[in-house]
Order: structure tokens, then C-alpha cells, then sequence
């Protein structure tokens, strides 16, 4: 149930991050979530090894949109240089 849970929550996150970022970002529902799950993973990680938070409060999810948008750019910078060529 735990890994149900991450992906719907990923879903939602990377769906977030697509929606805040500007642009064009062309990806499925798939790489959307794996996205998410991504940013989640990273933003909960260094919040909690910082201190920033704990498991459950809702700075997890606003650090997991800020995540996953970071995760956004940088995708985004890849696809561009690798589309010049």
C-alpha cells in the first residue's frame, strides 16, 4: 500500500511542478510521476537531514513541488542541449 501511495502522491507532485513551471514540457503521465516521485524523494531527504522538518508536515509537500521543479529545469536543460545537436 506504501508504494501506491508514493506514486499517487508523485502523480500529484510532478503534476504540480509541470503546472507551475513555464513552458512547454512535453512528458507522459508516466515520466510526470517519475518526476514527482523523484522530487519528493530529494526534497524530503535534505529537508529532514537538515532539519527543516519531519515526515508528515505539510512543508514535505511544498518542498516536494520545489523539488520536483528543480528536477523540472534540469530535464529541461538536458532535453534542450541534446534536441540542438
Amino acid at each position: 500500500m506504501e508504494i501506491i501511495g508514493m506514486i499517487v502522491v508523485g502523480f500529484i507532485v510532478g503534476l504540480i511542478a509541470r503546472a507551475v513551471k513555464p513552458g512547454n514540457d512535453r512528458m507522459g503521465i508516466i515520466m510526470t510521476t517519475l518526476l514527482g516521485i523523484a522530487g519528493a524523494f530529494l526534497a524530503g531527504f535534505l529537508g529532514q537531514a537538515m532539519g527543516l522538518y519531519t515526515t508528515g508536515e505539510p512543508a514535505g509537500w511544498i518542498a516536494s513541488v520545489i523539488g520536483a521543479v528543480l528536477l523540472l529545469f534540469v530535464v529541461s536543460l538536458v532535453r534542450g542541449r541534446s534536441h540542438r545537436v
